[in-house]
């Protein structure tokens, strides 16, 4: 017998409010156009992740049948603020009982904020069954703001002020990650819990490594590695390239040019993917700078970087001229902004213990200095000039970054030396953080990070960071392990939720 459930009119089952995205607005053209073709695809099929990107850059979801999407699509869905107050090993790092301290009222109590999915983003999933598909949503409060602590709308906001100026900007991914073998360990679950770990997942390589490109080596992980190419293209996903880099297993995945919140969107989609894809086969990927295994390199993320003019659809940093080693005035201008503000951002594109560890000579190709040059991997920015593809390569980040955190760092400091009609044009520029401490004070005294994020998302960062950090620290004063190796701490932290 059907029993009536007379609450669920007034939001009460979870699912958002009614015409939530009527009433406040919150799709533009495209969006609404695009919901009616996801109701058509809605009959084929079952169950529907409803996605959002939490501060440290990982995939959180609730997953509902689809019947029930086709009321959180126009509603949104009930979401607990917890991804907001646990650093990254679960502790809590925002006092939600008391006074949370970031400028948001609705934390208090750890009160649900509505996720409004954006259609633009529906896939369903390949090869998976039931029948899944998978949706980002934007976070907004109860008053139908944006979420104060929604990264992707921080990436939104500075899109918006690129278009202003009639710009777009253009973003490349590159990505460096690990593929591993699970040999059938314990599940981590001993020992684990708030501001607890667990042991990391138990792996084994899947060759030497240290034969750079070799095709032999890539066919040893060709059986893994090919149906995850094929996935990723059946996801819409414009791969240009899956390669063997020099660690045991490493590989590097690179994807064409895209506007810059597509990108960010893919990488999200794409690090979530290939995770679970690897783990229902048996493999382990990790997207951990610098796994605690015998012989493993670091991994980094290239982010390549250029902006469109709207109104002649030219790239902005190509010159004129025929010279080979050429870059124009405003592109220049985009440079001076990346490396002036690398010091007091760079917790947003390195935001783990394990991320400087790269920064070190040992790492040959890694950058260690805050300087450019004209294609020269050794430094931090890379300049590729060649016509109209003419762009600049960040060589900076940690292939685990927020995406939107991270890209969004880059376009602001970018766009603001490109507008400001005075370049810096200096000779040298402040030093990169050696440590994600000095990288915290960086930032935390920052007013351009202010401006970026506002206060509430700063302060935020600013306690999930301090908490990961306090309980690094206080394990390292009872362990007391080298200084200049990757710690079990690190290990058990990111290796496997990363």
């Amino acid at each position: 017998m059907m029993i009536s459930r007379p609450w669920s009119v007034h939001g009460e089952s979870g699912v958002g409010r009614p015409s939530f995205v009527a009433e406040f607005a919150l799709w533009d053209d495209r969006q609404a156009a695009a919901a009616e073709q996801v109701d058509m695809q809605l009959d084929e099929v079952d169950l529907v992740r409803i996605v959002f990107c939490d501060p440290h850059g990982l995939a959180r979801s609730k997953t509902v049948p689809a019947n029930v999407f086709r009321t959180a699509l126009r509603n949104g869905v009930d979401f607990s603020a917890g991804p907001f107050l646990f650093d990254t090993g679960h502790a809590v790092a925002v006092d939600f009982l008391a006074d949370p301290g970031v400028g948001v009222d609705e934390l208090h109590g750890a009160g649900d904020f509505v996720l409004v999915p954006d259609p633009r983003t529906f896939q369903i999933l390949p090869r998976t069954e039931p029948r899944t598909a998978w949706v980002l949503g934007n976070e907004f409060q109860r008053d139908g703001s944006p979420h104060p602590l929604a990264s992707r709308d921080v990436l939104r906001r500075v899109c918006a002020e690129y278009a202003k100026h009639d710009l777009a900007p253009v973003i490349g991914l590159e990505v460096e990650w690990y593929l591993t073998r699970l040999t059938g360990g314990p599940p981590g679950n001993a020992g684990n819990g708030f501001g607890l770990q667990g042991q990391a997942p138990a792996v084994e390589a899947m060759n030497p490594g240290y034969q750079f490109n070799l095709d032999s080596y890539y066919d040893s992980v060709a059986e893994v590695a090919d149906p995850l190419a094929a996935m990723l293209m059946s996801l819409g996903l414009p791969l240009r390239s899956m390669e063997h880099e020099s660690g045991p297993g490493q590989l590097e995945t690179t994807f064409d040019p895209m506007l810059a919140l597509d990108a960010a969107d893919a990488m999200l989609l794409f690090r979530t993917q290939i995770k679970q894809a690897c783990r229902r086969r048996g493999f382990h990927a990790s997207f951990m700078t610098l796994p605690r295994l015998e012989s493993f390199d670091s991994s980094g993320w290239h982010l390549h970087q250029s902006v469109t003019s709207t109104k002649t659809n030219l790239n902005v940093f190509a010159t004129s001229g025929d010279a080979q080693d050429g870059i124009s005035p405003e592109g220049q201008a985009y440079v001076e902004g990346l490396l002036s503000h690398a010091r007091e951002l760079c917790l947003l594109s390195l935001p783990t213990v394990t991320g400087y560890r790269r920064l070190a000579p040992q790492f040959t190709l890694s950058p260690t200095s805050n300087n450019w040059r004209f294609e020269d991997r050794s430094a931090m920015v890379r300049v590729l000039s060649g016509g109209s593809s003419t762009h600049v390569e960040n060589r900076i980040g940690e292939p685990c970054a927020n995406p939107y955190l991270a890209i969004a760092s880059q376009l602001h400091a970018g766009l603001e030396e490109m507008t400001s009609g005075t370049p810096a044009n200096r000779s040298t520029y402040p030093a990169l953080p050696t440590s994600l401490r000095e990288a915290l004070d960086a930032f935390r005294t920052s007013s351009r990070v202010e401006e970026l994020l506002g206060t509430p998302l700063k302060t935020c960062l600013t306690k999930l960071k301090e908490s990961e950090l306090s309980r690094f620290e206080e394990w390292c004063a009872a362990q007391r392990p080298p200084a200049d190796d990757v710690t079990e701490w690190e290990h058990n932290e990111y290796f496997g939720v990363f």
